[in-house]
């Protein structure tokens, strides 16, 4: 598949920055092995309701995540597989790429970090 170089990228920028957030990227990753409830997720990932419904309702407007509703209870699920294929890709470069992202002044851990 070829990649378009001359379209605006802007699309492409506000799906890496909805997943480039660890908490949202948790999120995604625990979705991907099927449907939670917020209460799950908070309990499952140790985290406060509110933070995992802040970031649950950054993926809705996303498009990346939906629920649905049975009962009183709310089933958060992910919208499309190929989220799933580009999580898979993700972790095939990071291998091939060994530490060097990590590693990246800009955008990897801090130094602190690594020592």
């Amino acid at each position: 598949m070829a990649i378009d170089c001359t379209s605006a990228p802007t699309s492409a920028v506000a799906l890496f920055r909805s997943l480039g957030d660890p908490t949202r990227l948790a999120i995604v990753r625990r979705l991907a092995a099927g449907e939670a409830r917020v209460v799950d997720l908070t309990s499952e990932l140790g985290m406060a309701q509110s933070t995992v419904s802040k970031h649950l309702a950054c993926l809705r407007d996303c498009g990346l995540v939906d629920y649905r509703v049975e009962g009183r209870q709310s089933f958060y699920g992910l919208t499309r597989p190929e989220l799933l294929d580009l999580l898979r890709a993700a972790e095939l470069l990071l291998a091939a790429t060994g530490a060097a992202v990590a590693l990246c002044p800009v955008y990897g851990a801090p130094a602190e970090a690594r020592a």
